[in-house]
């Protein structure tokens, strides 16, 4: 059966995902991959506990639906994620020729779109700012936690 829900609905399963980087003391970036309706993959930052540079919440979820779908390619998926992807995950999302991108907040300091949207594929389309207030303020708890 084909549930359909809203982008919001999405943006709330990556804010879930967020919530849980958050409290295993990652930084809280939570992703989800829709397919036809579905979440095929949920993945959150996870660089602290794998010691690993590259376990961004975008780069596990990207792994997580080509796996799902036993396909490389998301050409066909959407990408719901809290916080704008920087350059390496942007470099991956292209590879993976990602349909659509959905993000909540702007990262003006490492986000990807500083360097021009070119690193994405040409087809990828951006849909950014949902739930932005959301994403920030926990982003924003949980560097005054750590000062």
């Amino acid at each position: 059966m084909l549930h359909i829900h809203s982008n919001e609905y999405y943006m709330q399963q990556a804010l879930r995902e967020a919530a849980i980087a958050a409290e295993a003391g990652e930084v809280p970036v939570g992703a989800v991959v829709v397919s036809n309706g579905r979440i095929i993959a949920r993945a959150h930052n996870q660089t602290e506990r794998l010691n690993d540079v590259t376990a961004h919440a975008e780069m596990l979820a990207i792994t997580a639906a080509a796996e799902f779908l036993g396909n490389k390619y998301l050409d066909e998926c959407t990408l719901f994620v809290t916080l704008e992807p920087c350059v390496m995950c942007a470099g991956a999302l292209q590879h993976a020729h990602i349909a659509c991108i959905v993000w909540a907040a702007d990262d003006d300091k490492k986000g990807f779109s500083r360097y021009g949207s070119s690193l994405l594929h040409p087809k990828t389309l951006i849909n950014k700012g949902l739930m932005a207030e959301e994403s920030k303020k926990m982003l924003q708890n949980f560097f005054q936690e750590r000062r």
